[in-house]
């Protein structure tokens, strides 16, 4: 078990891609027992994409606007869950974003995106997203041909979780971000 965060603080995500920060950004933390991690990413959130060989698709990005976002991390997973809440804080799906095991550091966690998304409907249907990426990003040597095999493993895994209705992360179903009077 990992060392806990403390709940009100920040850590630092940095996608990694081929051994270098690709994208950073801060997250606060909301809950940590040190299996699961969850933080918000906030609307309006500051981001940075470093120089890299391979551009970032949200490069264009000074912030993370529109969404704010609970996300749910355990050390293991090939994906992270998050759950999403519009500008007036109504929640609007839940959704499972492949990426690679989360590494945790001093400061913060490491991750890579692997383009492989599920998107779930407040009423519990669910579908796929950005299957299509899949191949370009294999041929484009963005991910591996074992990260692909890992994430492919992890979603058949997923979707029979789904399937059964057994979410590891319902106790998040009723948490929603605190509304402060502007």
């Amino acid at each position: 078990m990992a060392e806990p965060f403390a709940v009100g603080s920040h850590v630092r995500v940095r996608e990694v891609l081929h051994g270098a920060e690709w994208a950073a950004w801060d997250e606060r933390v909301v809950g940590d027992d040190g299996v699961v991690l969850a933080t918000v990413k906030a609307d309006g959130t500051p981001m940075v994409f470093p120089e890299h060989p391979v551009p970032h698709p949200w490069g264009h990005l000074d912030a993370w606007t529109g969404t704010t976002v609970l996300k749910l991390r355990r050390s293991e997973d090939w994906y992270t869950v998050w759950k999403f809440f519009g500008p007036d804080g109504a929640f609007m799906s839940w959704y499972l974003n492949f990426e690679t095991p989360v590494v945790r550091t001093a400061d913060g966690v490491d991750v890579n995106d692997l383009q492989l998304d599920i998107v779930i409907a407040p009423d519990g249907a669910w579908r796929w997203k950005d299957v299509e990426h899949l191949a370009p990003t294999l041929a484009s040597g963005r991910i591996t041909a074992d990260e692909l095999l890992a994430t492919l493993t992890a979603a058949a895994d997923v979707a029979d979780l789904l399937e059964r209705d057994e979410r590891w992360w319902s106790p998040w179903d009723g948490w929603a971000p605190e509304r402060h009077p502007g």
